[in-house]
């Protein structure tokens, strides 16, 4: 039979849908892509905003005008943290949550049995494993994501993701060294170390923490790139920074979420961290390493944000000196805190303050940009397109390099040589 998997969200979720796709094919079935007809349709859902329920929905609708007769699943977030709305939808013939993955195959062969719709959305519990699916390739890129965390125990004001994913639970270091062992024999040789909330990594587990982590990665020869997803600033020590910069591999990319740079904003959303522990931070990351890269998330109009403090988060972000800024406008939650909070900012203002945000981000980022000319990158490239390459840096810049020979797949030493934008130009050099 023919499977195809459609993904909404994050980083965590792709990994969850490789581990599906290697999961069926061991199982006999055929995977295909989710614009080609299928007899079974799997979309992987997010719930972070009302977008990501809108989008699961259209590809339900999308998926039935393909194939009429085929099996719709909905898995991920949205069924588990909004299971009443999921089971009211139409044309939705399995609906599963965050867990309990491995069993989709027996879920999907006892719906054929009798094609009566199943509804299988086991609730999280404190003593829950995580669930040790695994990888062995990442379909279509050169650098593997791998899941090592799942769960949240914060409760951010504006956030559903600990109901829909749980309490933090982490993945043991043998098995994440057996998968990392299969991932390089199969030739990654960049792995990005993922999880829900990455920095807890390890917290369940027995003198474990996100060191460990890329220590197992670092010890695996033909591994040769290291990268972190997001982290929490206040559960990033000033240690942690000085052991990372002695792993040779490790990418100096730090993804530090910030969500806004106003403290009162900040006590509000229950952040459990201010703008004086951030900028520390970050300070020290520019001491300890060479050249490093800080990449953040700001949401802006926030219930109750006023103008000074949107102003206060402005001028945060232009002191930061961040590489890349992914900014957001803040969107009602059904089920959180915030979404009874009082003075809620219009659309419209939201989209002015987005705007004025990206305005002060882009200058932030192209100066960062320029810094890099004339300086000498390792640079893992990953697609072409007629003879023009493109990869990344170890401080996750886009360099683009003209060449006769295939580069893709290697590392190479480049020299920047101009830049366009946020991409920088480079010329692959000997040392």
């Amino acid at each position: 039979m023919k499977i195809s998997f459609f993904t909404l969200g994050c980083k965590v979720n792709q990994y969850e849908t490789e581990t599906l796709k290697n999961l069926f094919f061991e199982n006999g079935w055929t995977i295909v892509n989710n614009s080609d007809f299928a007899d079974v349709y799997v979309i992987n859902s997010c719930t972070v905003t009302s977008i990501g329920d809108k989008k699961a929905r259209q590809s339900i609708h999308k998926f039935k005008l393909i194939n009429p007769n085929s099996i719709i699943v909905v898995t991920g977030c949205f069924p588990q943290a909004f299971p009443d709305k999921m089971k009211a939808l139409k044309n939705v013939d399995i609906i599963t949550g965050t867990s309990n993955r491995s069993n989709l195959p027996n879920i999907i062969n006892e719906f054929l049995n009798d094609r009566k719709k199943i509804i299988n959305i086991p609730i999280h519990k404190k003593e829950e494993q995580f669930e040790n699916l695994t990888i062995k390739n990442f379909s279509g890129r050169t650098r593997a994501f791998v899941k090592i965390q799942d769960g949240c125990n914060r409760y951010c004001s504006y956030c559903i993701i600990p109901k829909a994913r749980g309490f933090i639970r982490s993945k043991p270091l043998n098995i994440l060294q057996k998968e990392l062992n299969v991932l390089a024999q199969n030739g990654y040789q960049e792995i990005v170390l993922v999880g829900i909330n990455l920095s807890s990594y390890g917290a369940d587990l027995e003198n474990v923490n996100i060191l460990d982590a890329v220590k197992t990665a670092s010890n695996i020869d033909q591994i040769k790139r290291i990268r972190l997803g997001s982290l929490e600033p206040d559960l990033l020590t000033k240690n942690d920074i000085l052991e990372l910069s002695k792993e040779k591999k490790f990418c100096p990319q730090f993804h530090l979420a910030l969500q806004s740079g106003s403290n009162s904003v900040l006590k509000r959303m229950g952040r459990r961290y201010d703008t004086s522990l951030y900028k520390d931070l970050t300070s020290y990351i520019f001491e300890t390493f060479d050249n490093p890269a800080i990449t953040t998330d700001i949401m802006v109009g926030f219930p109750g944000e006023t103008e000074d403090e949107f102003n206060e988060s402005l001028k945060f972000i232009e002191d930061i000196n961040f590489s890349r800024v992914h900014i957001f406008p803040y969107s009602i939650r059904e089920g959180t805190k915030a979404a009874k909070m009082p003075n809620q900012i219009t659309r419209q203002e939201k989209q002015i303050r987005v705007q004025k945000m990206k305005n002060v981000a882009q200058k932030s980022s192209q100066e960062f940009i320029k810094n890099q000319i004339n300086k000498i990158h390792e640079v893992l490239y990953e697609t072409k397109e007629g003879n023009i390459f493109t990869g990344y840096t170890k401080n996750y810049i886009s360099v683009r390099t003209k060449s006769n020979s295939n580069l893709c797949g290697q590392i190479k030493y480049v020299k920047i040589k101009s830049c366009e934008d946020t991409i920088c130009i480079g010329e692959p050099i000997d040392i």
